[in-house]
């Protein structure tokens, strides 16, 4: 982690270089899932004792969140892990903490920056490390989606339900129109709320979570939904669609559990004779359709925890989280295995790597202040009203 002087040179970092030092972000990328057959190489194990001793010098100054999709090099320093929202709220329950250093990605230390005091600084170890799904509903194409709403005559009876998945804009577009957010375990509650406002849901950005949870959860049928496309005029669809429909849905996905398929379901039970299919939300419908059980990641963990020895498990998530569960159950004879034959992880999760840890734990500790996360007071302040209400949820 030690660069050369500059001393005599007058080079100037490029955007690219920048983009890959994790110092610069790259808004206009969709960036999602890579499957190159294998989890990265583990990091230059002398970076753990650097991790260590920085962490150790900045003491209860650092607070750092570790999402459950994080590779186990970094997740070893984390004081916390979880899934998105429980990692903003521990962040906000540690005051004292003048930096939280989330390992997680940009829409995740946006939350925590929006829920946590003034004093305290988000710092996210690589400013490139974004969400491909917060990635597909920009706040441009989100003000277009409900000017077209409001010619087809329905703004005024569409309560927006946006997915904790959403940039700190997207937030604070769903507070400013009366509409709440939701995480994959609230998801259920969060529509009910929302039906109790209005009439319909602009569902937002993640179109596999909101129909999952109306039709699996709520009743309605695949034809209660339609998607919403911002890469089209009017969305594709008409004033008559738009009207007739109970939950519009954006045309966004998860790029790792969007990857599942039914031939991924039909082919695990072929190799594991007995096997309990459990899957994530994000998954598509027909996916979630052919599961035996679904929920949140902390769902799957839990449920996994109360699982009986001996059983098997094809798990539809994220392949950090799905191998880590497997190390931690092996001893008590639980086979657990990843749903796809492919190998893939969440890439931009992945960007978060010891190396830029400990950049940023060293920086930190010498009193230098990196990649923070900021979230302008004005769009704070309705993305804030939009999570208290989900907050409130019954």
């Amino acid at each position: 982690m030690t660069t050369a002087p500059q001393q005599d040179l007058d080079v100037s970092p490029s955007p690219l270089a920048l983009l890959l030092l994790g110092r610069e972000a790259d808004p206009r990328s969709e960036r999602g899932v890579e499957c190159p057959g294998d989890l990265p190489s583990p990091s230059d194990p002398d970076l753990v004792a650097r991790a260590r001793a920085a962490k150790e010098k900045l003491g209860d100054k650092v607070f750092v969140l570790g999402h459950h999709y994080q590779r186990d090099e970094v997740i070893q320093f984390a004081d916390v892990t979880g899934d998105s929202f429980k990692l903003a709220r521990d962040a906000a329950a540690r005051p004292e903490a003048e930096y939280i250093v989330f390992c997680g990605v940009h829409f995740m230390a946006e939350s925590a920056d929006i829920l946590t005091s003034g004093d305290q600084k988000v710092v996210l170890p690589d400013l490139a490390a974004g969400c491909s799904m917060a990635d597909m509903a920009t706040a441009e194409q989100v003000a277009e989606c409900w000017d077209v709403l409001t010619e087809a005559g329905i703004a005024d009876r569409v309560v927006p339900v946006s997915y904790m998945n959403s940039s700190a804009d997207i937030k604070s577009f769903t507070g400013r129109h009366g509409g709440t957010i939701c995480t994959s375990s609230n998801a259920e509650r969060a529509l009910n709320w929302a039906f109790e406002q209005g009439e319909q849901v602009l569902f937002l950005p993640d179109q596999h979570l909101g129909r999952n949870t109306a039709v699996r959860d709520l009743g309605m049928s695949l034809e209660d939904c339609v998607v919403y496309n911002p890469h089209k005029p009017n969305g594709g669809l008409t004033a008559e669609e738009l009207r007739a429909a109970k939950m519009i849905l954006w045309r966004g996905h998860c790029s790792v559990h969007g990857r599942f398929s039914l031939e991924s379901v039909n082919d695990v039970r072929e190799r594991v004779p007995g096997v309990n299919v459990l899957v994530h939300p994000e998954c598509r419908h027909e996916v979630v359709a052919a599961a035996d059980y679904v929920g949140s990641t902390e769902y799957i963990i839990k449920a996994l925890e109360a699982a009986p020895a001996g059983s098997k498990w094809a798990i539809g998530t994220e392949l950090n989280l799905v191998r880590r569960l497997a190390n931690r159950f092996a001893p008590e004879g639980k086979e657990i295995v990843f749903l796809d034959r492919t190998v893939c992880f969440c890439s931009t999760m992945n960007r978060i790597d010891l190396p830029h840890l400990v950049w940023t734990l060293e920086s930190l500790a010498e009193g230098t202040l990196v990649n923070r996360i900021e979230v302008d007071p004005e769009t704070e302040k309705y993305a804030k009203l939009a999570l208290e209400r989900m907050l409130a949820l019954p």
